[in-house]
């Protein structure tokens, strides 16, 4: 091992363990935070929220953040497995050795993501099956039967080899023909196919998992049209999702892009909130179209994207990069999948520390949306609206404020409602 090897491996030691420590720390703080506070509602809340409510809300953020902090330590140890300690190093050479570059020197690559995702999806499916049927389950958010569960394992494995190992194989061919800026090439091809995806989402892959129908109920729907022409927005169509059979949970949501775009409601929503409430919501949503929060957002993506295809095309190139992870580079065949896979590997581990920055535009974001909403209907239908998600969706009044500046991409409830006007105890629940 070279010493710029052994440095890079320090290195990625250090931030793996630092990220680590960094995580355990906010989950601490969370759960003592949460805890502590799990005895009485916020005063701003004691007229809305009953106190039960409150500390189911506590029990399920409790419930959430100890088995959050199991799953970081696995991921942790999964990670050193993959590198440091050879994993990705073995599968590697078993496929180099399988005879597989006789069909072309692009199925061993694309075999060692497929194989790689497959092993990882495996490792990752007790947890997902303790998180929907025993956590999930517990609180009463879960409605979803082991069929259907298993019914969407089998489909989004489907649609994910379906979709994902073309685009793969194209990445991967540009990656070894397009020269020295094969990383700008596939940059763009990354970035279309990603365009792409938000154009056939709404009719494609969306109805795959659950069913769309339109909004039939003409009172809201007038309401709710009224509403997007007022507000300058045109939609492809309004329709309820039947979120029901999977999730307790509510939410309503644009999906698509250009002339695709549509308004989507959970069934649960509709059943939670009465027409002035969906309103505001909508509004809410309508708010991020009109300060261009969804546009700004790509635009992010794009660059931040482009960065990392640059980097990744510089670190493809060094040895110290595979060799420092535990990996080595293949001599005769190509090294494009390893590369891929190892910086997909590494990146989170250095982007986790930049987190709470892009969380607090997020925040600012959903400030500008609710300013938004309020100025196109009542606040305090809006107010009501995020009272009873809050409740139904069993969401904590009383976050950490240090974890929440890390991980929370919307504003705690006592931060959003704070900034309306009324009060947040005023509003009925």
């Amino acid at each position: 091992m070279t010493d710029t090897s052994l440095v890079f491996t320090l290195l990625f030691s250090a931030m793996l363990v630092l990220g680590l420590l960094t995580k355990f720390y906010l989950a601490t703080r969370q759960i003592r935070h949460v805890a502590q506070h799990r005895g009485q509602v916020p005063a701003a809340f004691a007229s809305t929220i009953t106190l039960a409510s409150h500390q189911k809300a506590a029990d399920y953020t409790l419930a959430k953040a100890r088995f959050g902090m199991l799953e970081m330590a696995f991921a942790a140890t999964v990670l050193l497995a993959w590198t440091l300690l050879g994993g990705i190093d073995t599968l590697n050479r078993t496929i180099a050795h399988s005879g597989l570059a006789a069909y072309g020197a692009l199925v061993p690559q694309l075999a060692l993501l497929a194989a790689f995702g497959l092993v990882s999806g495996l490792l990752d499916l007790p947890f997902a099956l303790y998180k929907t049927f025993r956590l999930e389950e517990r609180f009463g958010f879960n409605k979803m039967t082991f069929k259907l569960w298993l019914a969407d394992l089998v489909k989004s494995t489907l649609v994910g080899a379906v979709v994902g190992l073309p685009v793969m194989a194209l990445v991967l061919w540009l990656m070894g023909s397009a020269g020295e800026g094969w990383w700008l090439w596939t940059w763009a091809v990354w970035m279309g196919f990603n365009l792409l995806v938000l154009v056939l989402f709404p009719t494609v892959i969306a109805p795959l998992f659950n069913k769309f129908k339109p909004l039939d109920d003409e009172a809201l729907k007038a309401r709710v049209t009224a509403l997007m022409q007022r507000c300058g927005f045109a939609a492809k169509g309004l329709f309820v999702m039947d979120g029901s059979k999977r999730s307790a949970h509510a939410n309503a949501y644009f999906t698509g892009f250009g002339a695709a775009k549509r308004v989507v409601f959970y069934d649960t929503l509709l059943k939670q909130l009465n027409p002035a409430e969906v309103d505001a919501v909508l509004a809410h949503e309508l708010g991020h179209f009109k300060h261009k929060h969804i546009i700004k957002r790509i635009a992010v993506m794009f660059a931040m994207s482009l960065v990392g295809f640059a980097l990744l095309g510089w670190l493809s190139t060094q040895v110290w990069f595979y060799t420092g992870l535990g990996v080595r580079p293949n001599l005769t065949g190509a090294n494009d999948a390893l590369a891929l896979l190892l910086f997909l590997m590494v990146v989170p581990l250095f982007s986790f520390f930049v987190s709470p920055v892009l969380a607090q535009f997020s925040r600012q974001h959903e400030f500008e949306a609710d300013a938004y909403a309020i100025s196109q209907t009542d606040g305090r239908d809006l107010q009501s609206a995020l009272l009873k998600l809050y409740k139904d969706n069993a969401s904590t009044l009383t976050p950490d404020p240090v974890y929440v500046k890390f991980y929370y991409s919307h504003p705690p409830a006592s931060e959003r409602l704070g900034r309306m006007n009324p009060s947040p105890g005023s509003a009925a629940a």
